[in-house]
């Protein structure tokens, strides 16, 4: 896995919590994309790495669907900072 070269941004607040979720269900960033592609979220690779370092907003329909594809609650990613 690559380290993130930049810091994390201020574009967003669970930029990181979507990483940790990512990688906590084994999927690589093309794999999360080509999910949310099935269910209907075009965005491209940069954006993707925009968004999971918080330099890229968050669209409402984005986090929904990356609720559903992570298997967890959208509340999950605002509790920054915190254990589940």
């Amino acid at each position: 896995m690559n380290k993130r070269k930049l810091e994390l941004g201020d574009r967003n607040i669970i930029g990181a919590r979507v990483t940790q979720a990512r990688l906590e269900c084994g999927l690589l960033q093309k794999e999360l994309l080509a999910k949310l592609q099935v269910e209907g979220i075009e965005i491209s690779l940069p954006a993707l790495s925009l968004l999971e370092g918080q330099k890229r907003p968050v669209f409402d329909y984005e986090l929904k669907a990356l609720a559903k594809i992570l298997n967890k609650d959208p509340n999950w990613f605002f509790e920054c900072g915190k254990d589940e």
